[in-house]
């Protein structure tokens, strides 16, 4: 293939767009420490054509998933983590296909929130053909180690979780103090404030007592509309949906899945050792990179579709330069 474009300033960032799964096949092996992603899920996200029923159902989807990881495991450090985000409904075949690549699961952390609505046909009589999502998995897998884990870790510097560093607790709770880190995460809404949360809260619906955080898990704001626009000034606003409702806002950043930074900042946090580089093939607008340059971390991302490589670009120069 000829030679794609490549953004970025080549020495903490890159930006590739191109298919993943044609470039994953170039990359040099153990080239990279970690890959933090949140690929297609294969259930239609919000109408777009790159989760559709292309990527196929069932074992179809689990095979897409191990063409793809077959390359990870490639491309990864001996030792080195993957932490891919998935659906309810089809992480199982995620997990699987990671697995049948040569990958080994060795987790799967929560991320819960308390907002959303059913996304199903909805019925006379609140009937409906789904339930409300409460939550998105993450699958945690590593790549064989080289030896002993002691061995790979002296070697490569892989082969482990940072867990002091991805116990560092969050900005809404702002104690300073740090926690062994657990595979539960929250969401807070965005008027849950320091001392208090709101009761649509996943965090106020699990401690119903103070409708404070509970100390032992991870907790995060959902992506503001400035988080998901900064740096994005100049990019053209568009009507075009992001979610599944019928709401159609002007938006810079038209990604229907754009995740906190705070969410990807504790995964990089603990997957990726400091400095170590981080690999996300499906890059969207960025979020990934953004958090990988936050934490000090290099950044190498690609994104096939074309409406995103802007957004990312310029989400990506406005965080390395802040």
């Amino acid at each position: 293939m000829s030679r794609p474009p490549l953004y970025g300033d080549r020495t903490r960032w890159g930006l590739v767009r191109a298919d993943a799964l044609k470039l994953l096949a170039q990359l040099p092996d153990a080239s990279v420490d970690a890959v933090v992603t949140d690929p297609p899920y294969g259930i239609g996200m919000a109408g777009q054509a790159w989760d559709s029923g292309k990527l196929g159902v069932g074992s179809e989807f689990q095979n897409w998933t191990a063409s793809w990881a077959r390359e990870l495991k490639r491309i990864l450090k001996p030792g080195g983590h993957l932490a891919a985000f998935g659906a309810p409904r089809t992480v199982h075949r995620l997990s699987a296909g990671i697995e049948d690549a040569g990958l080994e699961v060795r987790d799967q952390l929560l991320w819960l929130y308390g907002s959303g609505m059913p996304k199903g046909l909805k019925f006379s009589g609140q009937r409906g053909t789904l339930l409300k999502p409460a939550y998105e998995p993450v699958v945690l897998a590593r790549a064989p180690l080289d030896g002993t884990t002691d061995q790979t870790l002296a070697a490569w510097g892989t082969g482990v979780l940072h867990l002091g560093e991805a116990g560092r607790r969050d900005e809404l709770q702002g104690t300073g103090s740090s926690r062994w880190p657990a595979n539960v995460g929250f969401v807070h809404e965005a008027a849950c404030t320091r001392s208090a949360c709101v009761v649509s809260c996943a965090v106020y619906c699990l401690n119903t007592e103070t409708g404070r955080p509970v100390s032992r898990f991870f907790y995060a704001a959902k992506a503001s509309p400035r988080e998901r626009e900064v740096g994005l000034e100049q990019q053209p606003m568009t009507c075009e949906r992001i979610s599944f409702g019928r709401t159609r806002r002007p938006r810079a950043n038209i990604h229907p899945t754009v995740k906190p930074l705070s969410v990807m900042r504790w995964l990089v946090r603990l997957v990726a050792p400091p400095g170590g580089v981080v690999l996300d093939p499906f890059s969207g607008s960025g979020s990934t990179g953004c958090a990988a340059l936050l934490e000090g971390r290099q950044f190498l991302g690609i994104e096939r579709e074309g409406s995103y490589i802007e957004i990312a670009r310029r989400r990506l120069s406005h965080w390395a330069d802040a």
